[in-house]
């Protein structure tokens, strides 16, 4: 059903963007297809989706403060909601309304304020009253996806926060963007993120070990806007640390394509795996695991460079060499007990981290009688 909705308008112009700052009723909102949420999708690492997912308690709970202010009138509610097109919106000039014409423009892109819609939609089931309640909306013409994807994390990252693993996957996609696209000028800490593109790189990483079937850790990272409790490590930290050690000027796989480098690092976990098991409760697989393990990787991959390939028969006798004649705080790295659930690996700090990997590397690098066979 095609609807034109008139509403007064002030014309705001802020460089290329152009805005209408104005108000919509609860009505407008509930008008099919009126508008759209670009959520992003947690089970699939090549969508599009930028939003994170919806709290529905914190929608409610808005929802109740609107039903329960009708009587009163005194509900309040003065934050705009961001809301965006690609297309142009009819603008007069003389009498400054604007005409949103639903079958040409709609639906609408909420950028910012989703909540806020949700728990004005579940108020206005509740109470018919609410119908009428207006919000102040601005309303940006012409841009397109990236482009409000963009100013989505802008105003999430200078204004008040947002998730990290979400702006992680956002970062990934303005960095595969930045060369076919036109972006809106970004702040300097987010441009310099996104032009060095370690998001996306770490990213594939992450993706890969998780999704691959014969991988120790499938299914175990909690990715963005998953809102079960699965998985024993979040997106955001193990990210951070393969951008904080193995994206690194001396891996010496970094030249390598990406695919192969995937498969080498998944190698070496599913060598970890083998030699220290997953049967019992593990810690393994927490951030002490990911981060230790990640430190001690590159000087791993170094070792490896003198063996005749990176097949897990042939990293797994090394890492047992290095596990067997670890000292120090590192006696027990390599053996199921240091990692169970409440036990050594539980309550390790970043200091004790430090001084494992120390160990692990002082053995590697005295290992000896290592019978490594090239396979043919």
């Amino acid at each position: 059903m095609n609807k034109s909705i008139v509403r007064p308008a002030s014309l705001i112009q802020q460089g290329n963007l152009v805005l209408y700052s104005t108000s919509l009723k609860v009505s407008d909102l509930l008008i099919p297809n009126f508008y759209s949420i670009d959520r992003l999708d947690p089970e699939n690492a090549n969508e599009k989706g930028y939003q994170r997912l919806l709290n529905k308690s914190r929608a409610k709970k808005l929802a109740d403060y609107i039903i329960a202010g009708q009587d009163t009138k005194d509900a309040f509610l003065p934050t705009s909601v961001f809301m965006a097109t690609d297309k142009n919106i009819e603008f007069d000039q003389e009498k400054n309304t604007i005409t949103i014409v639903t079958n040409d423009v709609c639906p609408l892109n909420i950028v910012d304020g989703q909540h806020r819609v949700e728990g004005l939609k579940m108020a206005a089931e509740e109470d018919a009253r609410v119908l009428n309640f207006e919000i102040p909306v601005n309303l940006a013409i012409n841009l397109t996806e990236i482009e409000q994807m963009c100013h989505f994390l802008i105003v999430n990252t200078t204004q008040r926060s947002v998730e990290e693993s979400i702006a992680q996957r956002i970062r990934a996609r303005l960095t595969k963007a930045m060369d076919v696209d036109d972006t809106p000028n970004l702040p300097k800490w987010i441009f310099k993120s996104v032009q060095k593109g370690e998001d996306e790189k770490a990213l594939s990483y992450v993706d890969y070990i998780n999704n691959e079937k014969n991988s120790p850790w499938k299914d175990k990272i909690k990715m963005a806007n998953v809102e079960s409790n699965n998985g024993s490590v979040n997106q955001q930290s193990f990210v951070k640390a393969i951008k904080k050690y193995i994206l690194v000027d001396d891996n010496p796989i970094i030249q390598l394509e990406s695919e192969k480098q995937h498969k080498i690092f998944l190698n070496y976990w599913r060598s970890i795996a083998n030699i220290i098991g997953t049967d019992e409760p593990t810690v393994l697989y927490k951030y002490n695991g990911v981060d230790l393990f990640c430190r001690f990787c590159i000087p791993f991959l170094k070792k490896m460079v003198d063996m005749p390939d990176y097949k897990v028969s042939t990293m797994q006798p090394l890492l047992s060499s290095v596990f067997d004649n670890a000292e120090g705080s590192a006696i027990g790295v390599g053996h199921t007990d240091f990692w169970v659930k409440g036990g050594t690996a539980s309550g390790l700090n970043m200091s004790a981290l430090t001084k494992i990997n120390s160990e692990m590397v002082r053995a590697l690098y005295s290992a000896i009688g290592i019978n490594i066979e090239k396979e043919i």
